[in-house]
């Protein structure tokens, strides 16, 4: 590693750490200023920003990017006014900075007060996603934090667009531009660099594949927040209504197969077996060609109703395919439904399809998953589904945050106290 590019990135992180006292202790009015500006920048350099994307999608093609890669690098002007409303939702949410959780006044008379503050300096390392680029911005902002943005070689046109955006409506705000900055290399040194400046970055957010997020976890002497796939299941229980559960399970694996709230498991109880399946198959192959891979029982029904399909690995139980594929198991209950749920699954996120409630709240209540659904597609895991603006990314640790991360999953909290004199004995 050289010299220079070591100073650059640790420079860079001094005035990260910088921007973030201040954002601290700026208004909402204010973070808010800046949000606006960026959502009407969005919309305002649309050509711009997807003649930077076309320049990133002709070197993918080239690159040989997988089908899911190049989805989730696309911007088109649909996309681009979803970014920019999901700037606008954060604007509406509340500051949750300075809120008070909770207070207590002890028997010598001193007032302690739990309030949320910023975590401080948080770094993302992202891949071909550019939409993260928005969402950590102006969630990091919003909540008083100071972003250091690491994005992929696949989308370094499309990112050095959008953060010179950000980096304007900063300014138009009066905000410190240093608040967001993106390492503007794609150099793994860079990374290895940041990963080590724990005295100055306070959380690492990984959003990507499997190896990227082992290798920041491996590499960090700062935490790190993370998931490492989504392996998501839905379960159609022996109560299902089954026009229900076709409906979402070709939801749940056709609408976006690339992204990790994708569905990439079928458990079917045995009673409803045969009557399902082959409807439920016929529809999937009929959306979007979906490759079946079936265990012995579920390969027999569908090979009674002259159904294409291929014969499950093991390996099939517990991958995240990011594509048209689906892995699918018979079962004989909700109890080996939930049992293989918890052995298989990444712990991202699983729905249960039955209309009978006491097997619905036993699924919920007994599932190991950040994100435990009944009659809805897995594809609702999402920040701005959830209501939480956009997003900083989907955890499935059980320390600090877990499930989709909005403003309060990027606050910590500090005590407060006041008193009268008090000394202690």
């Amino acid at each position: 590693m050289s010299a220079d590019l070591e100073h650059h990135i640790t420079s860079l992180a001094q005035r990260a750490r910088a921007a973030s006292l201040v954002l601290a202790t700026i208004s909402t009015a204010k973070k808010n200023a800046a949000l606006q500006h960026l959502a009407e920048l969005l919309i305002q350099n649309n050509a711009a920003l997807l003649t930077a994307n076309t320049r990133d999608l002709v070197a993918a093609s080239e690159n040989d990017l997988t089908s899911a890669q190049i989805d989730r690098l696309t911007l088109t002007p649909e996309r681009l006014h979803h970014l920019a409303e999901s700037v606008r939702q954060v604007i509406e949410l509340p500051d949750p900075v300075g809120e008070l959780l909770d207070e207590s006044t002890r028997p010598n008379g001193l007032l302690l007060r739990r309030v949320r503050v910023p975590i401080g300096v948080i770094g993302i390392v992202y891949e071909a996603r550019p939409n993260v680029t928005i969402d950590c911005a102006v969630l990091c902002l919003k909540s008083g934090n100071a972003a250091i943005l690491r994005g992929g070689k696949e989308c370094f046109h499309t990112n050095t667009a959008l953060a010179e955006l950000i980096s304007l409506a900063l300014a138009k705000a009066d905000l410190p531009t240093d608040a967001v900055q993106l390492i503007p290399t794609t150099d793994r040194a860079a990374l290895t660099t940041l990963l080590k400046l724990d005295t100055l970055v306070h959380c690492i957010i990984p959003r990507g594949g499997e190896s990227l997020i082992r290798f920041v976890a491996q590499n960090s002497t700062i935490p790190v927040i993370k998931h490492y796939q989504g392996v998501c299941f839905v379960y159609a229980d022996r109560a299902a209504d089954l026009t229900m559960a076709e409906r979402i399970i070709v939801n749940a694996k056709t609408s976006r197969p690339g992204v990790c709230n994708a569905a990439e498991q079928l458990l079917v109880h045995r009673e409803i077996a045969e009557n399902f399946l082959p409807t439920a198959a016929r529809a999937l192959i009929a959306a979007a060609k979906v490759e079946l891979r079936c265990d012995a029982e579920s390969s027999a029904i569908l090979s009674a109703a002259q159904i294409a399909h291929v014969a499950a690995t093991n390996a099939d139980y517990t991958t995240e395919f990011l594509a048209q594929i689906l892995a699918v198991r018979v079962v004989d209950s909700l109890d080996q439904a939930i049992a293989t749920i918890n052995r298989d699954s990444s712990g991202h996120t699983e729905s249960i399809v039955t209309e009978d409630e006491t097997a619905a709240r036993k699924f919920q209540t007994a599932v190991d998953s950040a994100a435990v659904l009944w009659n809805a597609s897995t594809r609702f895991n999402d920040g701005f589904e959830f209501g939480l603006g956009a997003e900083i990314g989907i955890s499935t640790d059980r320390l600090h945050a877990r499930g989709p991360m909005g403003l309060r999953e990027l606050c910590s909290y500090k005590w407060l106290g006041t008193g009268t004199g008090q000394v202690r004995g």
